[in-house]
Formats: structure tokens, sequence, C-alpha cells
């Protein structure tokens, strides 16, 4: 790991601070009591950290498992694979998904965690549900979204004719679940217990990420072993300045210390969707109680002078990597006193190891900041707002929401009742935004090419527009990742929803709502959640037509620079 910026005293004190603690040592040794003196919340987080071992304990039983399940389907004339989950279920999947594609011969991968009618959609059409495989993916078996895809996957294959639907499914959850009982019954292929002290997000080396890469025909027994090179190397006999995990540890809680809480995550072109991963686990884990680290993932580099003095960046770069631009533009910023860390991998196949250090630093981190990285009090605020919005549908046929407080061409305002435009609305937002403050995308929208080319066109017209650090979002998704930092971490969140209209809806089977209504039950559900915080802000609804909606949005903050 190499560094350069000009807040390194504080990531000293950090390193002597693990050192003074001997923190690496009681890490392994599970001593909860680095993050908290409460005795229900150490029971709590004892229980959160079987991730420590779980390489050893992929490559000693697991692999097997996992490599037999993979030549099975395969065998079986399996052309495809959907993972159907949430956050820790999904990101890791996706990951490796958009990293390594499909060996020849293997399953392709599809990864459903939106509630979008157009993301459930585009999945069934992009299969044939009679060569696929399901999985069904919940560490606790009740998360909803994955409960709704489940059921309807279910029907489709039902409806295909399948003589054996359960052969169809597979089942990765924790032992005991009901979605665990649930795939008995069914006669599910196979079910995946995975350990029960991993939690979602640390599970990304446990059977919810080797199960899908197996699929895939990763070389999972060398994604291990890369693993495990990087689980010795931060063991706990290592002291903290030669210990990867406990320096980058030290580098991200140091910085924001200082006040540089703004993680700009810069990745090889090569494995730049490692951010998405990266994001739920440092957001997640360490945006609670006041305090936060804002991962600013997907965000274009820009010039030294478009930056405040909140930012750290991280290159996690490829070892005589050819993108020469990428790197001379992050050391021009650091000759401009912003701090750069660089970490480095000799192949992306060593991808294995960054997802072990950054546990392995993230954990270390919540140590430096006071907070507990293996907990999310904040994240159930908005489950539960959703689904006493879809039990009010039930009853009433429709949601009870405030009307439009401006309407202009296609757009929609909630929330800023003083302004007589969208123009005023939006500059009224974007003045609230101040020093170390950050604008949050959050879009209800389907991740699409041509959806998120315009998001990313209205991110930086934001960023020009207030100098502030952006983040985007695509809801429900970001609700089991970065949500837990809205709602959780310091109240420097400028949040700036885009709903629109879904005019071809997908019923879910045996509910009596579809899964538009389901996505707008979370949103609706995520607004009153965050103003229940005091947080600022802005509900924007684009109409008809989602990308005329973007577009008309663009040229409005264009109006603001």
């Amino acid at each position: 790991m190499a560094g350069e910026g000009n807040t390194y005293a504080a990531v000293a004190q950090a390193v002597a601070a693990l050192a003074q603690s001997d923190a690496a040592a009681r890490l392994w040794r599970r001593d909860a009591g680095l993050w908290s003196g409460a005795p229900a919340a150490q029971a709590a987080i004892r229980d959160r950290l079987g991730w420590l071992n779980v390489v050893a304990d992929m490559r000693q039983t697991g692999l097997a498992e996992v490599t037999a399940l993979a030549r099975e389907v395969q065998a079986a004339g399996f052309t495809d694979a959907v993972v159907l989950g949430m956050g820790g279920s999904s990101l890791c999947p996706d990951v490796c998904r958009a990293t390594f594609g499909t060996a020849p011969g293997w399953l392709r991968l599809h990864v459903l965690d939106s509630t979008h009618p157009r993301a459930v959609r585009a999945v069934r059409d992009a299969v044939d549900v009679t060569r696929t495989l399901f999985v069904v993916s919940s560490k606790s078996g009740t998360t909803g979204e994955s409960n709704a895809f489940y059921r309807y996957f279910w029907d489709q294959v039902v409806r295909a004719g399948a003589a054996d639907p359960g052969t169809h499914f597979i089942a990765i959850t924790d032992p005991g679940t009901v979605l665990d009982a649930e795939a008995t019954v069914r006669g599910f292929r196979h079910v995946f217990r995975n350990p029960a002290d991993i939690g979602g997000r640390y599970s990304a080396l446990s059977f919810f990420g080797l199960v899908p890469m197996a699929l895939l025909g990763m070389d999972v027994g060398g994604f291990l072993d890369s693993a495990a090179d990087m689980a010795a190397r931060c063991g706990p006999e290592v002291p903290p300045a030669d210990n990867p995990g406990a320096m980058l540890g030290a580098h991200i809680a140091g910085h924001a210390r200082a006040g540089r809480d703004k993680l700009t995550l810069v990745c090889a072109p090569e494995m730049e969707t490692l951010g998405w991963w990266l994001e739920q686990l440092v957001a997640e884990s360490l945006g609670k109680q006041g305090i936060g680290v804002v991962p600013v993932e997907g965000e274009e580099l820009g010039e030294s002078e478009t930056y405040g003095a909140d930012r750290v960046f991280v290159h996690v770069a490829l070892r005589g990597g050819p993108h020469a631009a990428q790197a001379a533009r992050l050391r021009a910023l650091a000759l401009a006193g912003h701090p750069v860390i660089r970490l480095e991998l000799a192949d992306v196949r060593d991808l294995g190891q960054e997802f072990f250090r950054w546990e392995t630093a993230t954990a270390f981190a919540g140590h430096l900041l006071g907070v507990n990285p293996f907990d999310e009090p904040n994240v159930q605020e908005s489950k539960d707002n959703t689904s006493a919005l879809l039990r009010d549908f039930e009853r009433q046929g429709a949601f009870r929401q405030a009307i439009p407080t401006v309407t202009e061409g296609s757009l929609s305002l909630y929330g800023d009742a003083e302004s007589d435009s969208v123009v005023a609305g939006l500059r009224a937002v974007c003045a609230q935004v101040g020093r170390g403050d950050y604008v949050a995308l959050m879009a209800y929208l389907p991740q699409e090419d041509a959806v998120h080319g315009r998001l990313q066109t209205i991110r930086g017209a934001l960023q020009a527009a207030t100098r502030a650090a952006t983040t985007l979002g695509y809801g429900p998704r970001f609700l089991h990742s970065t949500g837990q930092l809205h709602k959780g971490g310091p109240n420097t969140a400028v949040c700036l929803q885009l709903t629109a209209d879904i005019p071809d809806d997908v019923p879910i089977p045996g509910e009596s709502y579809t899964f538009g209504t389901f996505l707008e039950a979370q949103a609706i559900g995520d607004v009153r959640s965050l103003a229940g915080h005091g947080r600022r802000v802005l509900r924007v609804h684009l109409g008809a037509d989602c990308e005329a909606g973007l577009t008309e949005l663009a040229s409005a903050l264009r109006e603001l620079n």
C-alpha cells in the first residue's frame, strides 16, 4: 500500500492506536471489546465474526460442495443462473459477473436485486426458464425482495411446464430459516447452509459469493487461495505497520477523523465494479451513531480544484496496468494535497485478497472510530415503513401521500413548498449543500445503460453546482447498502430521490400488490425514514417517460451553473 497527501499525521496516530490496543491479536481471538463495552452488544458482535475463519472453512469442506453442484447443473444442461438476492447476497456475485464474465461452457449469470418491474421483466426475457437455475439467496430467509423474486420465478417455471420445478432452484441461507424449510418442502436441488455467524456484507467469501462464482466457471479454489494469502498477511502476530488490513483501516479512520470522510473509490477499469461491494461494506459498517465514512463510487475523476478538503482517494490498481491517464490524474491530486492511497494487485484474479483486506480494514476502522461495524440499526426502519404502506395499500387500494408542490413539464417536486418552479426548487436544494456535505442521488429507476448515462450527467451537474461529493444508488438496492449511512451517519447528506411512472407492471404471485407497488412503497417509506431523521430530502417524480424526465431534469440543473 502506498499513500500521498497531507493528513498522514492522523494516519500515523491511528496506526499507533492499533498497536497500543493490540487490535490485530484481539480481532483474531474475537474480542468484542474492541467495539463495545456492553455485554449484550459484545454477544451480538461475537456472533458476527465468522468471516475471520470462513476462508479456511470453505477450503476444507465448502469448496467441494460448491464445485459438485456447479458440475451437476452444468451436466444437467442449464445455460443460465439467476441470483435472487439483495445487498450482501447479491453484490459480490454481481461484481464477479461483471469482472470475470462466463467461462466457456459454464452458466451465464444474472443478478436480480431490483423490484422495478422493468428489471424483473428484463431478467425474465433474457433467459429460458426451463434451462435456468434460480439461486434464492437470503441470510435471514425472510428478505422481502428475495421472496417476491422467488414467488415470481417459481410461478414462471411452473407455467413453463417443468415436471419438477424444485430442481430449478437452490437456496443459500442460514441453517433453520424459513427459506431452508421451504426449500426442503419444495424439493430444491440443493440448500447451502451458510455459517450463521457471518453478517451479510461480510459474506463474500462464504457460500453467498462462492456458489455464483462456481456457476460462472471461475477458479474458486484460486480465489480462496488469494484470500487466504491476505488473511495470513493480516494475521494476529503481524504488527499494524506491516498488516495490510490494519494499515488500510488506519488510513480510512485517520483521514476521516481529520475531516476527510469522503472515501472516493477509483478502481482499475478491469475491476471497476468492485466499488459496488466496497460501497456497502464501508457505508453500512461505519455509518451510524452520527459517525460515518461516505464511500463515493462511480464518480468521474475531476481536476484537483473541483474537490473540497473532505476527500481521500483509494486507487485499486493493477500492477503494470495500461491506464496511464487514470494514474496521472491521481498523481496530480496527490501533488495538490489530496490523500491518495494505492492498493496494487498483480492480476485481477487476485480479487479475493481485496475482499478479505477490506473486511479486515473495516473492522479496524470501526474500532478506531468508536462504532460497531457489524450491526445495521437503521436499516429496519425503511423496511417497517414499506410494510406499513403495503398494509395500507391492501386495505385501501392506494397510498396516502402528499400532493406535488410544484409541477412543471413532466417533473413533479415534493418537499419544497416555497418554490414556484422546478429550477427554483433545485436551486433551493443545492443552496442547502454546505462544506462537508454530499449529495445522494436515490434513483428508484431501472439500472439500464440509457438511464445510468443520464443519471451520471445529472450527477456531474450537481457536483458542478455544489462542489460537493456525489453518490448514486438504485432503489431498493441501496437500502441494503448505503441506506444505513444516510439515516445513521452524520447529517451531511442532501438527498434527491427520483421516481417515475410504471406503465407496464408485473404481478407478484400470491400477493394483492405488484412489483411496481412494492417499489413505490419502498420509495415512500424511505423518504419518511429520512425525514424522521431530519435529513434534507427532495423527491422528484419524472413522469411517464423516465428517460425524457431525466433529460428534462438535467436541463433544469444546467440552468443552475
